[in-house]
């Protein structure tokens, strides 16, 4: 073989290389579609849900999260690619099981429920799609992507409602304890406090479900940008509960005693509709400052 034509093949390689790396990035385009078109009017049904209810506003962001995440990391995840027909036939079966469960509806006129198993259908189908065409190993290297795509799915009856009542429960008990510490009197009754002249209830829709649920896909993202250690990553996570408690319960304080000291009209004014902001940085400040230092500790070596 003479050096020209050597040249010429050596050249050929990874363009023929591209081009088949390309067909199958359109194959699981395409293969991707195909799930939602199963589970259309289920997402007209998220899509309003999400619309409605403040608690599922994160959804869409989702998938744009895990596609960035894919694209970032994309020469470790495609750097060996095969068909992974094992693994990949066997999340379809899961997803299949799911679209069948879907259509079977147990739950009745839950709707929350079906849009859950339908999510995660859908979830199971793209990760099956995704081992067909790129193999296990890119699965593998992608993993965190697909896991992130967890939270596109609305939490179900009934560990929706027990997370609620949860985050009600500890968020009053977070209020009574800034009540003491403050010196502020007041009398509670369950979720019912009382001040001079004013009587306030946390109810669920102070449970601070929506700003905790944030702060945990915040944690998580950062965690696997910022942190190696498996065991840091779930130690920040953990934090997001009682930081998030903490906060609520110094919001309900800080509101209750406006309206008992300055003017009632705080219980329904601006600070209560829109000031969550500030209060979801008082969560937010104290677990970037752990991650920080998390991610000291890491720099210097420290296991």
């Amino acid at each position: 073989m003479d050096p020209i034509t050597e040249s010429t093949e050596l050249r050929a390689l990874p363009v023929e290389w591209d081009r088949a790396k390309q067909a199958r990035i359109l194959g699981f385009a395409l293969a991707s579609i195909l799930p939602l078109a199963f589970v259309w009017f289920t997402m007209r049904e998220l899509a309003s849900t999400t619309l409605e209810n403040d608690t599922y506003s994160h959804i869409p962001l989702i998938p744009l999260v895990s596609l960035f995440l894919v694209y970032s990391e994309r020469q470790r995840i495609f750097s060996r690619l095969s068909s992974g027909w094992k693994v990949g036939s066997s999340l379809l079966l899961a997803a299949a099981a799911c679209f069948a469960l879907g259509k079977l509806n147990p739950w009745g006129g839950n709707v929350e429920n079906g849009l859950s198993v339908a999510m995660l259908a859908t979830v199971l189908a793209w990760a099956g799609a995704f081992a067909l065409f790129f193999g296990a190993n890119a699965l593998r290297e992608a993993s965190f992507p697909f896991l992130f795509l967890v939270f596109m799915i609305p939490i179900p009856e009934p560990l929706l409602s027990r997370t609620i009542l949860f985050l009600q429960e500890q968020s009053a008990n977070a209020a009574a304890l800034f009540f003491r510490i403050s010196g502020i009197p007041v009398f509670r009754e369950g979720f019912i406090f009382t001040l001079p002249g004013v009587s306030i209830r946390v109810a669920e829709e102070c449970s601070g479900i929506r700003s905790t649920l944030a702060l945990l896909i915040m944690a998580v993202f950062a965690g696997h940008l910022f942190l190696r250690k498996l065991w840091k990553k779930v130690f920040l996570c953990v934090l997001v509960f009682p930081f998030a408690i903490l906060k609520n319960g110094l919001r309900i304080m800080v509101l209750s005693a406006l309206a008992a000291y300055v003017n009632p009209g705080f219980l329904h004014g601006k600070l209560h509709q829109y000031g969550g902001m500030v209060f979801f940085v008082a969560g937010l400040v104290p677990l970037a400052l752990i991650l920080m230092l998390l991610q000291r500790t890491e720099a210097g070596g420290t296991q």
